[in-house]
C-alpha cells in the first residue's frame, strides 16, 4: 500500500506558476506510473499529467507548453511545475501512483485569480 500528501497548492495571479508535490510513503517495491489529476467544481476529474518508472511523459492537451511532470525515484516524489497558469486551471489537484495497485492522495487545491 502507498500513502502519497500532495503539497504546494494556494493562490496565484494568472500567469504566475506554483510546484506541486506529491511524496510516497509505504511498503512497496517500486512505483510504474504517477500522475496528476484535477477536478473543477462541476466538472469531472480528469488526468493533466503522468509519467512512468522509465520518464516517458504525457500531458492533457490544455497544459502541454506550461505544465512539466517529472519524478525523483530516490525520494519517491513526484513533482508537477506549472507555469503560466490560468483561471481554467482552478481545481483540486490529485496525485496517483499504480504499484500495480492504485492510489490516490487527498487533493491539493490551486486557484488561479484572475
Amino acid at each position: 500500500q502507498v500513502q502519497l500528501v500532495e503539497s504546494g497548492g494556494g493562490l496565484v495571479q494568472a500567469g504566475g506558476s506554483l510546484r506541486l508535490s506529491c511524496a510516497a510513503s509505504g511498503r512497496f517495491f517500486s512505483i510504474n506510473d504517477m500522475a496528476w489529476y484535477r477536478q473543477a467544481p462541476g466538472k469531472q476529474r480528469e488526468l493533466v499529467a503522468s509519467i512512468t518508472s522509465g520518464g516517458s511523459t504525457n500531458y492533457a492537451d490544455s497544459v502541454k507548453g506550461r505544465f512539466t511532470i517529472s519524478r525523483d525515484n530516490a525520494r519517491n516524489t513526484v513533482y508537477l511545475q506549472m507555469n503560466s497558469l490560468k483561471p481554467e486551471d482552478t481545481a483540486v489537484y490529485y496525485c496517483k501512483a499504480t504499484t500495480p495497485f492504485v492510489s490516490w492522495g487527498q487533493g491539493t487545491q490551486v486557484t488561479v485569480s484572475s
